[in-house]
This record gives structure tokens, sequence and C-alpha cells, in this order.
């Protein structure tokens, strides 16, 4: 066996089951779950009906790196969203799903033979899947913290010199999962200057990019290079239909930027056996260019956070984030910290499922910067998520501390 297996650590669904494990919830309330980041609103019906009309391609093998049209309909998009005028040919391919991408993009990018061994840097909390892919690639991971003092932005002045000698690759997440922060202008500024000095791809992950509060959508990774004046060199941004357009089963989505990783990652997918099918090309090519489904589906987080974030910052530090439908929630003071605690007692206690933020970040350096806090997903219809958070209320109102 792969003995890079050894390494992995288990997911955090895994060990939420096991925290919950004996526990037997109030039979009293219906169970809620904010733990799962999975969208819940209907998908768009014109949508699968363009994936049963593109039922006839599975007579056929897909292509790795997807048709014309396909391509052509991510770079449409990219252009409306962003301004940005990508090549359909070179510059772009699609995926199945950001997650597959986000791993495979390191087996394709990191060095594991070179020595000393290569260092992946992710941010701390994080999307599990940046560690796993970096250690099965052979490389060792560095996580640089969220400082909570400015809105949860990366770090990245916390990375010594010599590990950014050694780093080939960094995950940006933007906006960020767990915390929903946007990193600005500014900050790409200075990861552009370190990539430039140390040659490290950029693989920005912007899956949460279309569900936002302000009238200002999110900046992307390679708008923030076109704004500075740069091309795309080290930089790859992964994006999905799954949040966007609530299709988290079609399993779509693109990666779009340096034509010379694209190329590379191409050749890697093509042995990977990574083609996206024809219906569900089909079905991306239908929401991709349309626009009018995501503006209704980010109405209605909006009016979930609106409904639910001023109940809960009367018992919990809580705020609304730049973007996501995460909160990333403080527990009260009196539980000193434990997360996990926390969850398990509200849990019993009202049947509500929150995700302990220690186990989406990793001990590190002395700390681990998940501590204290709980992840909400605010993925059920407005009625449920405000019923859960009145219940969150209660909780915190009747137990002031562990």
């Amino acid at each position: 066996m792969n003995p890079l297996l050894d390494r992995l650590q288990p997911y955090p669904f895994e060990r939420l089951r096991q925290l919950f494990a004996g526990v037997t919830p109030d039979a009293a309330y219906s169970p809620i779950s904010l733990g799962i980041g999975e969208p819940k609103h209907p998908t768009p019906p014109f949508i699968k009906q363009a994936l049963i009309e593109g039922l006839d391609s599975l007579s056929g093998y897909p292509a790795t790196a997807g048709d014309l049209k396909l391509r052509t309909a991510f770079t449409d998009w990219l252009e409306k969203r962003y301004g940005l005028a990508l090549d359909p040919a070179t510059q772009v391919l699609p995926v199945n799903g950001s997650r597959e991408a986000l791993f495979a993009l390191a087996q394709t990018v990191v060095d594991g033979s070179r020595t000393p061994r290569p260092v992946v840097v992710s941010p701390n909390p994080f999307y599990q899947i940046y560690e796993g892919s970096a250690l099965l690639a052979g490389a060792d991971v560095w996580y640089a913290p969220s400082d909570p003092a400015r809105n949860f932005a990366v770090d990245w002045d916390s990375v010594p010199a010599e590990v950014w000698q050694r780093t080939q690759l960094v995950y940006v997440c933007s906006p960020g999962n767990p915390t929903g922060a946007v990193m600005p202008l500014e900050e790409w500024r200075k990861l552009f200057a370190l990539s430039d000095e140390h040659g490290f791809v950029i693989a920005s992950d912007e899956c949460y990019s279309e569900i936002y509060f302000r009238d200002e959508p999110p900046l992307g990774g390679l708008e923030a290079a076109s704004r500075l004046g740069r091309d795309f060199r080290r930089l790859i941004a992964l994006t999905s239909l799954s949040k966007r357009s609530n299709v988290p089963g079609l399993r779509s989505g693109f990666v779009a930027g340096d034509a010379e990783i694209i190329k590379r990652f191409l050749l890697y997918r093509t042995y990977h056996g990574s083609a996206m099918s024809g219906s569900v090309a089909a079905a991306s090519i239908a929401a991709w260019g349309d626009e009018t489904h995501v503006v209704d589906n980010r109405a209605q987080y909006r009016a979930k956070f609106a409904a639910v974030t001023p109940l809960l910052a009367d018992v919990l530090d809580v705020r609304l984030p730049d973007a996501s439908f995460y909160l990333w929630a403080g527990v009260p003071p009196g539980w000193r910290g434990d997360d996990a605690a926390f969850a398990r007692a509200l849990y019993a206690q009202y049947n509500v499922t929150v995700l302990p933020g220690s186990y989406l970040a990793r001990e590190w350096q002395g700390q681990n910067p998940g501590r204290g806090r709980v992840r909400m997903a605010l993925v059920a219809d407005t009625a449920e998520c405000t019923e859960a958070a009145q219940r969150i209320v209660r909780f915190c109102q009747s137990n002031p501390g562990a």
C-alpha cells in the first residue's frame, strides 16, 4: 500500500460522528443540520432539462479537454463576471467539481522527489482536501493561520523565508471556508510578489464566489492579477457549479489560468481518466450561460443570513461574513473555547448539528486557530435556519458555560 496514506487524518465529518457517538438527542426536537456545506436549494429545472437532452452523448467517450463549446462557456462567463479575456483552447479545462481538481492539481504541480521535502502552504483553518492532496503528493504542509483581528485574513507574514524557499504550491480560498473572508487586492499583491520570488504556483479556490452579501462581488485571483497588470503565470483559479447553481451532484466546474500549467494538468488528467460526461457538459453550458437563477439563489441566502445573524449575535461572537454560506461563530466565553463540547451539548439538548471549528484546523505552533469557534452552514430553507438559530439562542441562555 502507498505509505503516504498513513499521513492522512480523519475527515472532519468522521470526527463529528465520533463526537456524537452514544448521544441521543432530545426527541422533542426534529433534527436540523448546519454541519455540512451541501446546498439544499432546488436545482433549476432548465439545468435538469439540459442534462436530459444531453443523454445521447453517453454513447461515446468524452474528451478530457471537453469540446470548444464547453470551454467557451467558461471563458464567456469569466469575461462577464470578471472582465477577463482567456483563450478557450489553452487557458481553461473542465473538471468534475473543484474538489477533485484541487486534489489533482497538487499531483501535477508538486515534485515530491526533491530534497528537502517540498512544502504546500495552506490557510488554517482550511478545506481538508488541501492537506490530503499535499501529503499524497509527497509534500509537507505549512499552515498559515487566519487572523480574527483582520477579518480572518490569512497571515502570510507568519510563513518563514526558509519555508517559502521550499514551497511549490499555495492554496488560497477566497471567499474562505469556513470564515467567509475575501482576500483583498493588497493581499494578492503580497502573495504574487512571493510567488515571483520563490516560483511557487497559486491555486485559488473560488467555489463560493457567487454567494455574497454586499453590492460588490468578491475579487477573484485572475481578476486580481489583471488589475495589477500581471499575466496568469503560476496562477490557477478553480470554480464550480455546486454552490452557484445548486447542483452538487452534477460534479462540474472548471480551472483557468496559466496556459503551461493547464497543458501539464491536461496531460495528468488524460491518464487519470477525468473526462466530463457529455450530458454533464450540456447541463454545465446551460448553467454557466444563465445568471437569473444565480441572482435568485443569492437572494435566498441573503434572506437567511438577515434573519439568523441578528438572533445569534446576541449569544455568540458572530457577524455577517464577506461571502459564502457559512457563519463562523465564537462560542460563549463560559465554554472556555471548548467548541467540541459546545457542539455535542447543543446536539444532545436541541438536535442541532454544528461543526466544531477545531476540526477544520490543525494545531500548529502551539495553537489551533479554529478552537473556540463553530461553523454553521445556512443551507436549509429560511424557516429551518431560523428555527435552528432560535434553539441555539435558548441553548446558550440556559448553558452559559461548560
